[in-house]
């Protein structure tokens, strides 16, 4: 009996392929679309133009070259609460979330798998660039793509080890350029669909303006300071801003200045020069542990990334006691940033796990 797996199906090219891979390898495949982000009445697409309704229809379109069934399924509420709520909420604390990272967690995997098992489905499949593996000690770990131009690892450290056991990521076996054309020589209409690279439901990129929305209330203009409290001009609002920035602040020093820090509780937004901005520690709490259970009572040594887009640094990581651990970088790291995620690596590109950073 073929087994059965939900995929979840965005319409573009990488989810596409994956429907594709599967169905080729014997499985009997399921294509899902989650509609998740609506600014206006239901029906009324959410940022510039159709985005909901032309994912769906890609989607759709998808499923019928492949001859599989596609549902589209209602998963606003859950993103709202889980996401855009979370998003909205961390940037006017002053920290920098990823929301991808949560989305993962509790609507691409949480929500999925639930979804998937009423249409009788023990197995969920992304089209994300990353492999799943089930290590010697018993515990599943994500682990770094073929191609690390496109790796995916770092947004989905917060899987846990029940989703990884019933999840599929046909995707991380191949290069871009492969997925490519696996999906043309399947004749799938996304073939040649260009990458979205900007936040699902921010399609124009403006934060502030998305949280000014879509919030209660936002924080208000403040000053922009020294460390030592100097006042330098004022600022728009702190979620206009995150720690290493460079553009767009409005003041002129004659020479190049960033953000260190952001003082929610004064609204300040305090400005240094480029090597202020250069750290060797930080602190991180919401941890999730992959390949191992933790760090135990001995230094974990690993690489970790700070950003999505971050190469990765050696560094020693100590429990410290009390849900967070202490990270120390064998060398300065720039731009640390608070709402961020720190992903442990071992050498071998397995996630051992991960945090955010307080």
């Amino acid at each position: 009996m073929k087994k059965k797996v939900v995929v979840g199906m965005s319409g573009g090219v990488d989810s596409s392929a994956a429907a594709y891979l599967l169905k080729e390898a014997g499985y009997d495949v399921i294509g899902v679309t989650m509609e998740m982000w609506q600014e206006g009445p239901r029906g009324q697409a959410a940022g510039n133009g159709s985005l909901c309704a032309s994912a769906a229809d890609d989607a759709r379109r998808v499923a019928e070259v492949l001859g599989i069934p596609h549902y589209v399924v209602d998963f606003r509420e859950v993103f709202r609460e889980r996401v855009v709520s979370y998003f909205i909420d961390e940037y006017r604390h002053g920290r920098t979330p990823n929301p991808c990272i949560m989305c993962n967690r509790y609507v691409k995997w949480e929500a999925l798998l639930e979804k998937g098992r009423e249409f009788g489905a023990d197995l969920v499949a992304t089209g994300h660039y990353a492999r799943i593996e089930l290590l010697p000690n018993g515990r599943y770990t994500v682990r770094t793509s073929v191609t690390s131009a496109k790796d995916q690892t770092y947004a989905l450290y917060q899987l846990t080890q029940e989703q990884l056991r019933h999840t599929l990521m046909p995707d991380g076996a191949y290069t871009k350029d492969e997925i490519r054309a696996a999906a043309e020589r399947a004749g799938l209409p996304v073939a040649h669909k260009p990458d979205s690279m900007e936040i699902c439901f921010i399609p124009d990129n403006d934060y502030a303006g998305f949280i000014g929305r879509n919030a209660g209330s936002v924080p208000p203009p403040g000053n922009f300071v020294t460390g030592d409290g100097r006042v330098l001009g004022r600022h728009r609002g702190i979620t206009h801003y995150t720690v290493g920035q460079r553009k767009g602040l409005g003041l002129a020093m004659g020479r190049p200045v960033f953000v260190k820090e952001i003082r929610p509780e004064t609204d300040e937004v305090v400005i240094g020069e480029a090597g202020s901005v250069f750290t060797r520690e930080l602190t991180a709490d919401r941890l999730n542990w992959m390949a191992v259970e933790g760090p135990g009572s001995a230094p974990l040594r690993a690489s970790a990334k700070i950003r999505y887009n971050h190469a990765g640094a050696p560094c020693t990581v100590t429990d410290a006691g009390d849900g967070t651990v202490r990270v120390v970088f064998d060398e300065p790291v720039r731009a640390v940033t608070p709402g961020q995620a720190v992903v442990f690596y071992h050498d071998g590109g397995y996630v051992l796990g991960g945090g955010i950073i307080r």
